[in-house]
């Protein structure tokens, strides 16, 4: 296990350098002008090296998710005519769907859902250098210490997913590449198998049921996103004054922004309240992050309830 790790490691660390000078010299859909120039999709290093060490079914679930954020990282920002998103948001939906329906296949349940649902924390996170890093880190190591806790071995997928990030991970630290989808959504589904694993081992010491394990793994992708918001903090904070309009914002809107920010929340937003403003007045609801989750940037300024 243990040379299997090492390899995995410097697989990832060769070829996440390799990608880096790939991508920066071909420019196109992987190159973006951020920090006066990054290469993006680097983590197209740590997804080969999950997928190749990495055993089914674990492995296709992660080679969906990546393949298809893959692609969207190549399409780019095209939009499709008449259609209210992006046809790269199209091919990264596809591959959430794929995963929920090959996780419940693999015997996931419900668990399935959440596994592909931590993509959207996980997507957000990347728009930092170095938070997704942290994340995984972290909450790998977490989960590695709790399995060990419970079982007194340690649980190879858990450290695979840890050792393919840190091998990543110290361009990312610097600022000088982005993992793009095809990296967060991979390291997302993985830290979703692993609480999902996590989850039944609690189940089974503890004797919960299908619906107390749900909780559990539920619970470690609000803490996962608590601190995707606790690392981008001041970036949120201005981000929502700015762009929201909202001059106090407090913890709670930056959480609800990790769950709820980006593309696919927006288009929900758009679907669900069309050009409606909802004002949010309630102190508990203002904590709870309440007007981010409403925030609607199609609304019209005079259309208010």
């Amino acid at each position: 296990m243990y040379e299997e790790l090492i390899l995995a490691f410097l697989a990832s660390a060769v070829l996440t350098y390799i990608f880096k000078e790939i991508f920066t010299r071909t420019k196109g859909n992987l190159y973006t002008n951020i920090r006066g120039g990054t290469p993006r999709a680097v983590g197209l290093a740590p997804f080969i090296v999950l997928l190749l060490f990495l055993e089914p079914p674990y492995q296709y679930l992660i080679g969906i998710i990546g393949l298809f954020a893959f692609a969207d990282d190549l399409i780019g920002r095209k939009r499709i005519e008449g259609l209210p998103f992006e046809l790269g948001q199209l091919s990264r939906g596809i591959g959430m769907l794929m995963v929920m329906a090959v996780g419940f296949y693999y015997n996931f349940g419900a668990l399935a859902i959440l596994i592909a649902l931590m993509i959207q924390p996980m997507n957000i996170a990347d728009m930092q250098p170095g938070t997704a890093c942290s994340t995984v880190i972290t909450m790998a190591l977490l989960v590695v210490l709790g399995i060990f806790a419970l079982t007194s071995t340690l649980y190879y997928p858990a450290l695979l997913i840890l050792v393919a990030c840190l091998g990543y991970a110290a361009l990312d630290y610097q600022g000088k590449i982005m993992m793009g989808e095809v990296g967060n959504h991979s390291f997302a589904v993985g830290l979703g198998i692993l609480y999902a694993v996590l989850g039944s081992i609690v189940g089974n010491s503890f004797g919960f049921g299908a619906s107390g394990v749900f909780l559990f793994v539920l619970a470690l992708f609000l803490l996962t996103s608590i601190l995707i918001a606790f690392l981008r903090r001041k970036n949120l904070e201005a981000f929502i004054k700015k762009n929201l309009k909202i001059q106090d914002p407090n913890f709670g809107d930056y959480t609800m922004d990790v769950l709820t920010g980006g593309g696919l929340g927006d288009l929900m937003r758009k679907t669900i309240l069309k050009k409606r403003c909802i004002m949010i007045n309630n102190k508990l609801l203002k904590i709870l992050g309440f007007r981010r989750l409403f925030f609607n940037p199609y609304a019209e300024e005079n259309d208010i309830e």
